[in-house]
């Protein structure tokens, strides 16, 4: 688990003298056991090589506070043996109580360490854990971190048992507490607990890389170069070091240069260093200031490819510390080349103005909350750039998971990252967190191409002058490379970023009122929309995001905009439709299309697909007063409609009209929707409610073509899943959809049956079960157990009989014990 935080203390103090001290401060009661191992590793013989063990088996769990649980002889028999990601407790897909999951529970892992770890100093990297955790091994109390979004560690090495067992003790306090953010207030999204990112255990050598920020510099040139920012932790051994760091295209070395280091002098101690669980409490500007960084730059580079949007072209840097000629500690990084800016004209990837359309996600699912594994976190970012075209996706209102960001970087979706919070700011202590958040935040994900913006404000909250003038310099004195923003919710907000972020709800838009600006949300809670809500308002859904994006496309000074919001999400009780959901997403809770989706699906070019979406259900009666207008999302240039008397296969089919793109409304849009009303669809309908036919075509040719029944009856029961193998390492999970279409597969909007699961073979299923279709459609997952084997999971409708979908659980590589 690279790139973690758990060595400031020692990037500003290995050099120290024996028996320096280090003050710790703010977001955590701490032991002093880094600062006492800092100063009895120095001038020990060294070790050589990290071993990086993950621990997400194995873990014993209980849904409370456990009196004595963290003491090492404790009897957890009667635990639940659970695998991480971990949600505390299994919840329905709405209509729950937040009380439900805010709850203590404890969590529980032995393991034995492995010869590899003798002699190095050994630290446990937590992800993400919702939302405070009191750490003990063997019984010692390591202390508290407070946060469930960003990654925090613990050094374990002066507590452990080498050649015994050890016990890994974590008490998760999963409780909405005023100190930490987002919370103090009320927050329009729940955020449920538990262990529900992955867990490792980290060896590394007495002097070791603590993290490696790979800067591409001069992009743009014909021999750009690689700013290497190599961080040192530990303790400093006798004998010359180096730095050697080559850069790597798949498995080709494309250079290489090493460069010797010399530390030298004592660095002072520094007031505000959490010694323990991940470094400073960034009070100021100054304690970013590192002394042990070094830089090591690969110059002169040819052949470089850029990463864009349509190519996005990865590479790897490898870092290695060198003592006397041999490896001590090795890291590596995959990076992308790109130079990424808004300007006064938008924003420029590439030198080139792309104007940003995306969505904003949060990362919740139905029944698990947060915890979902790396696959399912991946598949969000799929769905987002490949179903829906997005260029650009924020991550509202948190830094996500690694997997999603990783993913992002490979499938060429742009990122707006932001801290933790909504509209809240708390006192000092609390502000205190959420600039270590941002601290946290840059050091984590600074080497993701993927990532163009840092949000540095917390979303919709009032100006705070100095708060955020250290949130923001906070993240410009660690990343240089990036620009800032920070989402708010008034024109009048006072700008300290580098780009004017900002929520607007109206429509019209406001004009911009500053050279860099972007528009993070819209829509969303102005309109909120079901799968189940009647072609009025499905049309009417559809058109407001396409109204935006046309006034988006008129000005060049607007970036573009993130339309809020890709997926349903559970909620509080004070917002949402009563039943713990906010339907403000274009797709539902379960990642299904609403007919919104289909306009941004439809922005992209046709050579990438074509694309033709009925944003209406085909019903006569299925608004106020009839059907009354037919809108399309297309990027087809031309469409022809017919009808087919009564639904008759030996019918005729017979022309209705033929249609171009709607582009009075929408005069900037490259590819607007195309809109047909009553009036022309009855001056030819000469028959009975059939079945319509719309033809797409481009520069004449037909390119596809849509069916939809018009008998109005449930014909066809689908089951789809997303991938066809697992790891079987108990938590691997894929998503299984099911929905009921008509005879041509579009969906049946009202069916609501129940449906029958039964799931055979080495996998347990996360869902309802029956489940009652909403919007004629619905998901569960199947997550693999710790065993290989075929799955196969059958679904029965009452009356369209039963579907059947089977997967491959493979091996893998047994955990630690």
């Amino acid at each position: 688990m690279d790139g973690r935080m758990d060595g400031q203390m020692d990037r500003r103090s290995f050099l120290l003298t024996a028996g320096a001290l280090v003050a710790s401060a703010g977001l955590a009661e701490v032991s002093g056991t880094a600062t006492a191992l800092a100063s009895t590793l120095v001038g020990e013989i060294p070790s050589y090589g990290r071993v990086v063990l993950p621990i997400n088996r194995g873990w014993r769990f209980r849904a409370s506070k456990v009196s004595g649980a963290e003491m090492l002889e404790f009897n957890d028999s009667g635990f639940e043996r659970v695998v991480v990601p971990h949600t505390n407790v299994p919840l329905p897909w709405h209509s729950f109580d937040d009380k439900d999951y805010e709850f203590v529970s404890t969590y529980r892992r032995r393991f034995k360490l492995t010869p590899e770890c003798k002699g190095k100093r050994v630290f446990v990297d937590f992800e993400g854990v919702m939302t405070a955790s009191t750490v003990w091994i063997n019984g010692f109390r390591l202390g508290e971190y407070k946060g469930g979004f960003t990654p925090f560690s613990f050094e374990l090495t002066t507590h452990l048992r080498q050649d015994e067992m050890n016990v890994l003790v974590v008490q998760v306090d999963s409780t909405e507490r005023e100190d930490i953010p987002p919370f103090g207030n009320e927050i329009d999204y729940m955020t449920f607990g538990g262990i529900y990112r992955e867990v490792a255990l980290r060896a590394v050598p007495t002097l070791y890389l603590d993290n490696v920020f790979a800067r591409p510099m001069n992009v743009m040139g014909a021999q750009p170069s690689l700013e290497v920012d190599c961080f040192l932790a530990g303790a400093v051994p006798h004998g010359p070091l180096t730095l050697e760091v080559e850069l790597f295209e798949e498995e080709n070395s494309i250079a290489k240069v090493s460069k010797g280091i010399a530390p030298k002098g004592a660095a002072a101690a520094e007031s505000g260093i959490d010694p323990v669980t991940a470094g400073p409490v960034y009070a100021s500007v100054e304690t970013v200031d590192d002394p042990a960084k070094q830089t090591v730059v690969l110059s002169g580079l040819t052949g470089i490819r850029r990463w864009e949007l349509d190519a996005p072209q990865l590479y790897s840097v490898r870092v290695r510390l060198l003592l006397n000629g041999n490896v001590m500690d090795e890291q590596t990084r995959r990076i992308g080349f790109r130079e990424a800016v808004f300007t006064e004209r938008g924003f420029s990837l590439n030198g080139k103005i792309v104007k940003l359309r995306g969505l904003d996600r949060h990362q919740t699912f139905p029944f698990v909350g947060q915890a979902m594994p790396g696959r399912v976190q991946r598949q969000d970012a799929k769905i987002l750039r490949e179903r829906l075209h997005c260029n650009i996706v924020r991550t509202s209102h948190y830094p996500q998971s690694r997997h999603f960001l990783d993913c992002c970087d490979e499938i060429g979706l742009m990122v707006l990252e932001e801290i933790p919070g909504w509209q809240h700011i708390g006192p000092e202590e609390w502000k205190l967190a959420a600039i270590d958040n941002v601290g946290r935040m840059v050091r984590r994900d600074w080497n993701h191409p993927s990532i163009i913006l840092w949000g540095v404000r917390i979303n919709e909250s009032p100006d705070d002058h100095s708060f955020y003038t250290r949130t923001n310099a906070l993240a410009h004195a660690l990343d240089t490379t990036r620009q800032t923003g920070g989402i708010r919710n008034f024109m009048a907000s006072e700008l300290l970023e580098d780009v004017f972020t900002v929520n607007d709800f109206g429509f019209p838009l406001q004009k911009p009122n500053h050279p860099r600006y972007l528009n993070t949300e819209f829509v969303g809670h102005t309109f909120p929309t079901k799968t189940t809500d009647d072609d009025e308002r499905q049309r009417e859904h559809t058109l407001r995001h396409a109204r935006i994006h046309n006034q988006l496309a008129s000005d060049a000074q607007y970036a573009g905009g993130i339309g809020w919001c890709a997926f349903d999400y559970n909620t509080h009780a004070n917002f949402g439709a009563g039943d713990r959901i906010c339907y403000h997403g274009v797709m539902d809770l379960f990642r299904e299309n609403k007919p919104a989706a289909g306009f941004y699906k439809s922005q992209c070019d046709p050579a990438v697909e074509v694309v033709l979406e009925p944003a209406f259900h085909w019903a006569n009666s299925d608004e106020s007063v009839g059907f009354t207008k037919a809108v399309v999302c297309s990027n087809c240039d031309h469409l022809k409609f017919y009808e087919r008397a009564d639904s008759l296969e030996s019918a005729p089919w017979v022309l209705l009209a033929e249609l171009e793109p709607e582009r009075v409304e929408f005069d900037h849009l490259k590819y607007p929707p195309f809109v047909l009303d009553r009036i022309a669809l009855k001056q030819k309908s000469r028959h009975g409610w059939g079945d319509l036919r719309i033809d797409g075509f481009l520069q004449g040719k037909q390119v596809i073509s849509k069916t939809l029944s018009g008998r109005g009856v449930d014909q066809k029961f689908v089951l789809l899943a997303d991938d066809t193998a697992l790891q079987a390492d108990g938590a691997d999970t894929t998503r299984v959809v099911f929905r009921v279409t008509d005879e041509f597969g579009a969906m049946r909007t009202y069916a609501d049956d129940p449906i029958h699961f039964e799931l055979e073979g080495p996998a347990v299923l996360i869902g309802d079960n029956p489940f009652a279709l909403v919007g004629g459609t619905g998901a569960v997952w199947i997550r693999a157990k710790e065993e290989a084997g075929r799955v196969r999971l059958k679904a029965t409708h009452p009356r369209l009989g039963t579907q059947t979908v089977e997967l491959n659980c493979v091996p893998v590589q047994e955990e630690m014990v």
